[in-house]
């Protein structure tokens, strides 16, 4: 086995040095130096250049299909692509609290023969939130250590189905002297997880933290090394929850799963159709009904608006769920282009549900819910809304239309505003409010 030591390498402009310091003395670059493992070998780079590399053309490549494995967890698998495929490795990141823990303990009762290693909680935490959750599966080993050595060399001799990293900032090697979570030992402990799963054909799973401005802390070479990034977005004060897929080797990345949190942990959520919409008929001016477009998957949600008299000499503006800049854009062209003095009124949105709105399809829809709210009239019941406004006001289509309204006419609603209807925003307020 070939020694290794460590040395300090500018990422800026490669110099090296056995010491660590602030500042590069090759390019003047602060905290540029990061720690790295060597490995010393007697083999001389002209013994290593020696040997000839034969390319192969890529029409007689083989293309071998990659078998998937289930989790048994509908929404995750539909992020995944069908499954996990042997020697994927899949980095979970998002906000401390929103569920990376709780859906991986659920999904390790679901494959077979796991190793959960965990170098954040104890082994009687992690056993508290099995028996909330109702885990009680005898196919699940724990590990509580932060040694990357100890916990491959555990993997190698258990040889599970499935692996689980709780969490890649905790993990140190040795042969590094960093503290926990620096970049050169989140890099070095990263490296030998991907090349453990490729050896062993297994999948692993891997926790990681992330920063106050909302990315993966680390590296961002993590993020690169690893087949699949998976994002959990919520707000942890409600029960809603949305994982979706910012990068799969194995998988599209337009997915996005749907779930649920009560106290028996994540559920896929199973009505979908009308998740997001507040339930009940109401005749109630500012209520608009979109469908928006979450991966391929058309989802119908409710817009809120309020208009009022403002008292300040610079109106509110405030939104939920719904893009502030994008709310000041489409306020300029109502004002603009369709006529509507708001100029001095406080403009409220809500997206009922928690669900975050940044599908531009739903433009028409926020539009009609202000304009409806400033007339203090109400809208047609089964009416919905489908079109996105530009600068000049004009309705153009919205992604993958058609089956959107096919979506809304299958729920039942019979009147659809969109671009085939009226042509200009100006049009559509006149139609359906005056």
């Amino acid at each position: 086995m070939a020694k290794t030591h460590s040395k300090y390498v500018c990422q800026q402009c490669g110099y090296e040095t056995t010491g660590w310091m602030g500042k590069c003395p090759s390019c003047d670059t602060w905290n540029s130096l990061v720690e790295t493992v060597v490995e010393e070998t007697k083999t001389s780079r002209s013994q290593r250049l020696t040997g000839k590399l034969t390319p192969k053309n890529l029409s007689q490549v083989k293309i071998s299909k990659n078998p998937r494995n289930s989790t048994k967890i509908s929404e995750l698998d539909r992020v995944l692509g069908g499954g996990v495929v042997g020697g994927q490795v899949i980095l979970l990141a998002g906000e401390p609290g929103i569920g990376k823990s709780t859906i991986l303990l659920q999904l390790s009762e679901k494959l077979g023969k796991v190793l959960y290693v965990s170098g954040e909680e104890s082994a009687s935490q992690v056993a508290i939130r099995a028996s909330r959750l109702g885990i009680n599966s005898k196919k699940i080993d724990f590990l509580e250590s932060t040694d990357i050595d100890q916990v491959i060399g555990a993997g190698e001799s258990n040889e599970p189905t499935a692996f689980i990293i709780d969490s890649i900032q905790t993990m140190t090697t040795s042969d590094l002297s960093g503290l926990p979570g620096s970049v050169g030992q989140v890099r070095e402990c990263a490296f030998r997880l991907v090349r453990f799963a490729k050896s062993k054909n297994i999948p692993v799973f891997i926790v990681g933290h992330v920063t106050k401005e909302g990315s993966v802390a680390g590296p961002a070479v993590l993020a690169h090394i690893v087949d699949t990034v998976l994002w959990f977005e919520g707000d942890k004060t409600l029960t809603l929850r949305l994982l979706r897929a910012y990068k799969n080797r194995f998988g599209p990345t337009d997915e996005v799963g749907i779930f649920t949190m009560d106290e028996s942990g994540l559920n896929s959520a199973t009505n979908v159709d009308k998740l997001f919409l507040s339930g009940g008929k109401k005749a109630v001016a500012g209520s608009v009904v979109t469908a928006i477009l979450e991966g391929t998957r058309p989802i119908m949600v409710e817009i809120q608006s309020l208009v009022v008299p403002s008292k300040l000499p610079f109106p509110k503006r405030v939104s939920q769920g719904f893009d502030q800049k994008r709310l000041e854009l489409l306020l300029a062209i109502l004002q603009r282009r369709a006529g509507l003095p708001i100029y001095d009124f406080d403009v409220y949105i809500n997206v009922v549900g928690g669900v975050t709105i940044k599908d531009p399809g739903a433009d028409l829809a926020v539009c009609l819910s202000i304009a409806s709210a400033y007339f203090d009239k109400t809208l047609p019941e089964k009416l919905t809304a489908v079109g996105e406004i530009d600068l000049l006001g004009e309705v153009r289509e919205a992604t993958q239309q058609e089956r959107r309204i096919k979506e809304t006419k299958r729920l039942g609603y019979q009147i659809v505003a969109s671009n085939k209807e009226t042509k200009y925003l100006s049009q559509a307020i006149k139609r359906y409010l005056q």
